[in-house]
């Protein structure tokens, strides 16, 4: 065991804890506020404890939807990924967000209508993943055959 000994004066430890502060604003400053999601996304929170929550995040991607879920199912992420769940995480990745650290948990999926998406006035879902009341995923996508499916920001190609 070592014992170090340092005679300090309040100048030296003011000095310590502001640059503890600066290095602790820093870190959270280029982590972009919120784990998963980039700063340039424009979201506030990916807390999703309550209906208003999950509905604000989706608008804050320009999203207008139903006032509640038309669907909430359980889904279990795999353990490991096959070509499906491959494709789907970098989709996830795309945005900010990833699969990985899911991988065999169980989370709920909330699927809300989309009712402004650009050529298609229905059968246009946003899907949200949530695990411990928190976004960790999702994706909007066409129920239609020849459907579509895509991160949470708007696809202008669409």
């Amino acid at each position: 065991m070592f014992v170090i000994s340092m005679k300090t004066n309040g100048k030296k430890l003011l000095l310590g804890v502001l640059l503890a502060l600066i290095a602790a604003g820093g870190f959270f400053l280029f982590r972009g506020g919120s784990a998963g999601v980039p700063a340039s996304a424009g979201i506030q929170s990916r807390e999703a404890a309550t209906n208003e929550q999950r509905i604000a995040f989706l608008e804050s991607f320009g999203w207008v939807v139903e006032g509640e879920a038309c669907e909430v199912v359980e889904v279990a992420i795999p353990m490991e990924f096959g070509d499906v769940y491959a494709v789907y995480n970098r989709i996830q990745t795309e945005q900010g967000f990833s699969l990985e650290e899911y991988q065999g948990k169980r989370v709920r999926r909330y699927s809300y209508s989309v009712l402004n998406y650009p050529g298609h006035p229905e059968h246009v879902r946003a899907n949200l993943l949530i695990y411990q009341q928190e976004i960790i995923g999702g994706d909007i996508c066409s129920l239609e055959l020849d459907g579509f499916q895509h991160g949470f920001r708007m696809n202008t190609d669409q």
